[in-house]
C-alpha cells in the first residue's frame, strides 16, 4: 500500500470517529443519561405516579436509577436495590434529575426495588428471580 492510500484511510477513519462522537453528544439527554449512569442492558422500566425506576443488569449485578416525570427543581428522591438475603443499598436526597445509580451484586437472587419522587413512591416486591 502506498503512503497516499494509507493517509486517505487514516483520514476516513478519523472522519468516522469524529462524526460518531458528534452524534453521541447530540443524542437525546434522558436516554443517554440513564445509560451512562448504569452499565448493562435495561431489564425493567417501573413507572409510578411521579417518576420511573430504571433497572439495568450486567453479569450478576443489578443497577437502578429513579428519574422524575418532570425534572427541574430539586425535590426529595430516592432509589433502593436489595438482593434477597442482603441489606438494601440506598441513595436518597434532594435531586433535580435523578437519584442513584445504586448497584448490588445479586447473582441469581431476587431483588426488591424502591423509588420515590416527592410524595410518589414505588415498591416492586421480589423480582428478577
Amino acid at each position: 500500500m502506498h503512503s497516499g492510500a494509507i493517509r486517505r484511510r487514516l483520514a476516513l477513519g478519523l472522519a468516522v470517529l469524529t462524526a460518531s462522537g458528534l452524534l453521541a453528544v447530540a443524542a437525546p439527554g434522558d436516554a443517554q443519561a440513564a445509560t451512562a449512569l448504569c452499565p448493562g442492558r435495561k431489564v425493567r422500566t417501573l413507572p409510578f405516579s411521579t417518576g420511573t425506576v430504571l433497572v439495568y443488569k450486567r453479569g450478576g449485578y443489578v443497577c437502578a436509577v429513579t428519574r422524575p416525570k418532570k425534572p427541574g427543581a430539586p425535590r426529595k428522591m430516592s432509589v433502593s436495590v436489595q438482593a434477597r438475603g442482603n441489606r438494601p443499598v440506598v441513595d436518597e436526597g434532594r435531586y433535580a434529575h435523578h437519584a442513584g445509580p445504586v448497584t448490588v451484586h445479586a447473582g441469581r437472587r431476587c431483588v426488591w426495588l424502591k423509588g420515590q419522587v416527592g410524595r410518589g413512591k414505588f415498591s416492586s416486591g421480589w423480582i428478577l428471580c
